[in-house]
């Protein structure tokens, strides 16, 4: 049978992903909002520096979740994790007894709100390592990576994890499934957390660029996301600090997604990267102050957003 796919939540992520799992054969409808014009007229155009140019026409492009009138057997929810954004009622209307709940985002400590809302259902967490970013309505420019790492909550592999794991594959990209993915979680903010903000406090500066100038303020920075992650049960390996700075050396220059949001006047995932791993640290009485100054600085960078 044909595997049905809803994404919520159809941006550079949720359509990028999309389109890779209809090339391997789902039927994947979308839900769009400021997009939903071209999308519904023109579908999706992904400019991808592995697979090339193509068109990804979803089988439905919708307005809400509630609009879906299929049963999925996998909901996406590809959007921001902002204050602004209730996650649980962007999916809930689509959600059935047999629907698996993927959430491909950013942060630590996020997946309480969706394991409480859906106690039911199978939940998997899921997490993007790429560069992408949408260049006007309904265009996509896939400029680098693209690996993804999926994991049923609280920690296992299950068969539907594998199963998506399987297509994604299919299409061409690495998909990992592992037991452990809030650990995972922990490993991505090691280098979200100085990277990411420190691409917006300082004008724009690349990746390379910051590290060239201020390899030991990031190093410190993720020391303190290590020592958080050890105190909540989720140490992790001794290397991975020189592994993130060698691979950050090696990379090309690009704009973090905290950076493309301040620059088109969005909000940021200031409280998923660094508010949730402050607030995991305080609650561990750990002595944090790289974090906690640089969580204060962003806040007040929020506040240009507000004017």
């Amino acid at each position: 049978m044909t595997t049905k796919v809803l994404i919520i939540g159809a941006g550079a992520i949720g359509g990028f992903y999309g389109a890779l799992l209809a090339k391997a054969g789902a039927e994947v409808a979308v839900v769009c909002h400021s997009d939903y014009d071209h999308v519904k007229q023109q579908g999706f155009i992904i400019e991808s520096y592995i697979f090339g140019t193509w068109t990804f026409t979803p089988s439905h492009v919708l307005k809400s979740a509630a609009d879906y009138q299929d049963t999925a057997d996998y909901v996406l929810l590809c959007t921001k994790v902002i204050p602004s954004i209730d996650r649980v009622a962007l999916i809930r209307p689509a959600v059935t007894a047999n629907t698996a709940i993927v959430f491909i985002q950013n942060g630590v400590e996020i997946e309480q709100e969706i394991v409480d809302a859906f106690p039911d259902n199978e939940i998997i967490s899921g997490l993007a390592y790429i560069c992408s970013h949408k260049t006007k309505q309904s265009k996509i420019l896939h400029q680098a990576y693209g690996r993804l790492t999926l994991g049923a909550l609280p920690s296992y592999v299950s068969h539907k994890t594998a199963r998506l794991c399987k297509l994604f594959e299919q299409a061409g990209i690495e998909c990992n499934a592992t037991e452990n993915i809030v650990t995972e979680r922990w490993t991505k903010c090691v280098w979200n957390a100085p990277f990411n903000p420190l691409s917006v406090l300082s004008g724009g500066l690349s990746t390379l660029d910051i590290l060239k100038f201020q390899e030991p303020f990031v190093r410190c920075i993720m020391q303190e996301i290590c020592l958080i992650a050890e105190a909540v049960g989720h140490r992790l390996p001794d290397t991975i600090i020189d592994v993130n700075i060698a691979i950050t050396y090696g990379m090309l220059p690009y704009k973090t997604s905290m950076l493309l949001d301040y620059e088109n006047g969005r909000l940021m995932e200031t409280e998923v990267i660094l508010g949730n791993a402050l607030s995991a640290g305080k609650r561990a009485g750990l002595n944090i102050p790289y974090l906690e100054s640089i969580y204060a600085l962003m806040k007040l960078r929020e506040l240009k957003l507000c004017v």
